[in-house]
């Protein structure tokens, strides 16, 4: 009886693997590619919106916007799609969603229902260096570079490299990590789940991670703003004022307190570096670990192994520093 049942069992088991099999084999695909060329008199406006699909733009000399794409389609497994990939492919090639309003382009989502399911479609494209830039994508990957921005941009899933921007950047994603570097401006990165690398950036900084380390470098004194749920935090050039939240993990610091220093860590070890004349206030604390400098600190109250208050140097800017568990150490 058990031989049977477990026969019949395998023979089901095999027959819904037989199925899918088939209906894999039946999800047909297709690709198309198409170009259009832009002409335009002045800076530039572009705004890329895609369900699904890469974005990248990138500066070159001229008046013209140059967009390559490339559409993907792919059939349900069921065969239950109104039309098939070729069609979905074919009327897409032959009317992009681009519109063009002097100097300002809108290359925007497929809007017709029927040609949105399982489609994909990719952007490249040139632009004049005299670009400002919006982009969101549901679900791909974006690299931006060389615009005199401003650049706003966004996506669901996907990583975002932002390189070489004159002007402000606003960056996020649902999940993927950042890259940013050589931004002149004030930054704004997000990202649920994923690192953020900023370097070369001028101008103040704000970066959010759920889980993924912040790694940052301040080519001019600006105010840096970081918070992560879980990663570490390391930050170099800090000449402005300072804010770190993590609820675990490292931070590390090298630069010179003009204004004050918040730092926070609920598990992890705090470390900075700074100028041997640096002058400042200090409240340090760890509720399990120690806490250690080699600046000469005038006590404020009672020294303990995990606790010290005082100034260095007459005082100046407050460096307020807390650990839940791990050492602090200020060299």
């Amino acid at each position: 009886m058990y031989r049977t049942l477990r026969g019949r069992w395998v023979l089901v088991g095999l027959g819904v693997a037989l199925a899918v099999a088939a209906a894999v084999a039946q999800a047909a695909t297709a690709k198309g590619t198409f170009e259009r060329t832009l002409t335009v008199t002045g800076p530039v406006d572009l705004a890329v919106l895609t369900g699904s699909g890469h974005i990248n733009v990138r500066a070159v000399e001229g008046n013209q916007v140059r967009i390559r794409g490339l559409v993907e389609a792919r059939s349900g497994w069921w065969g239950n799609n109104s039309l098939d990939p070729e069609e979905k492919v074919r009327r897409i090639v032959s009317s992009p969603p681009i519109t063009q309003t002097g100097n300002s382009i809108h290359i925007g989502r497929i809007e017709e229902k029927e040609l949105q399911e399982n489609v994909s479609v990719s952007y490249e494209i040139e632009v004049p260096a005299n670009t400002r830039f919006k982009g969101e994508t549901g679900s791909g990957h974006q690299t931006i570079e060389g615009l005199k921005g401003p650049v706003q941009t966004s996506t669901g899933s996907g990583h975002l490299k932002i390189f070489r921007i004159d002007s402000g950047v606003e960056a996020k994603t649902g999940s993927g990590h950042i890259e940013l570097a050589d931004i002149r401006g004030d930054v704004r990165a997000e990202t649920g789940s994923g690192h953020i690398t900023a370097t070369g950036v001028a101008g103040n900084f704000r970066g959010d991670t759920g889980s993924g380390s912040v790694e940052l470098q301040l080519a001019v004194p600006a105010e840096a703003d970081i918070e992560t749920g879980s990663g570490s935090v390391e930050v170099t050039g800090a000449r402005g004022g300072l804010r770190i939240s993590t609820g675990s993990g490292s931070i590390e610091i090298e630069g010179q307190p003009t204004e004050d220093w918040k730092l926070e860590t609920g598990s992890g070890g705090i470390s900075i570096r700074l100028p041997a004349e640096a002058a400042f206030e200090l409240d340090a604390h760890s509720d399990s670990g120690r806490v250690h400098t080699s600046h000469p600190v005038t006590v404020v109250g009672t020294q303990k192994p995990n606790a010290l208050r005082g100034t260095v140097r007459g005082g100046g800017p407050r460096l307020s520093l807390e650990t839940g568990s791990g050492t602090i150490t200020i060299h």
